[in-house]
């Protein structure tokens, strides 16, 4: 038996086990290689008894977690760790799998205050980066434009409700689940590691087809150094 299905045997066995979660690359179709371990939550009323911390080993992480810490939605990072994921035990009929939705999904006002907060962000950067082509500096402007990739990806996965993915699971995200036109792996992923600003004027078009053309007015005149 092997260390994943020991532990599954283990947690299944155990009453205090509200719902074991996998995730990772095992998770999810055709990420997983012979270097993948298994990522497993598993879900408990409390912490405590036999399941306190998170272990880890090259074929096996163990992340025990707390049904109010599941239910936790601000550590904005952890939540894509949520997407793809699949629950392989819910005691709770169907709450675990609830909250792993939640976790991988925006609500309406998240979704709102996140495409401002990450649109000015990138949009700061852009800006930076031209002001440093402009006087010359080009090894500056790389700088600027490596710091406006992020937010370009959170402005980008906020705008149609989802959590930004790892940089590593990118070109899985856009090939399972698909954003409209012109946000295709191929056309996006070469450019957001070349030079993201030039993702300006499609973004601009989304987001303003979104009603959020306020926080780019909001630059003013300095907006044209952006196109």
């Amino acid at each position: 038996m092997t260390a994943y299905e020991e532990l599954l045997a283990r947690a299944q066995a155990d009453p205090d086990v509200l719902g074991i979660v996998l995730t990772g690359s095992r998770a999810r179709d055709g990420m997983a290689t012979s270097h993948s371990d298994a990522d497993v939550i598993v879900v408990v009323a409390e912490y405590g008894g036999g399941w306190t911390a998170t272990t880890h080993t090259p074929e096996l992480d163990t992340i025990p977690t707390s049904l109010a810490d599941l239910a936790d939605t601000s550590d904005r990072w952890r939540r894509y760790a949520y997407r793809g994921a699949r629950v392989l035990l819910d005691r709770l009929d169907g709450r675990v799998a609830e909250l792993v939705t939640a976790q991988a999904t925006l609500h309406a006002a998240e979704r709102d205050a996140w495409v401002r907060e990450e649109l000015d962000g990138y949009v700061n950067f852009v800006y930076r980066a031209a002001k440093n082509r402009r006087d010359g500096r080009h090894e500056l402007a790389r700088l600027e434009e490596i710091e406006a990739a992020p937010w370009f990806l959170w402005t980008l996965f906020s705008l149609y409700g989802r959590v930004r993915p790892y940089n590593k699971y990118l070109r899985w995200e856009l090939e399972t689940f698909p954003l409209p036109a012109p946000w295709t792996a191929d056309h996006l992923i070469p450019v957001l590691a070349d030079r993201p600003s030039l993702l300006f004027a499609e973004l601009e078009t989304a987001v303003r087809g979104a009603g959020f053309g306020d926080v780019l007015d909001s630059w003013g005149p300095e907006l044209e150094l952006c196109r």
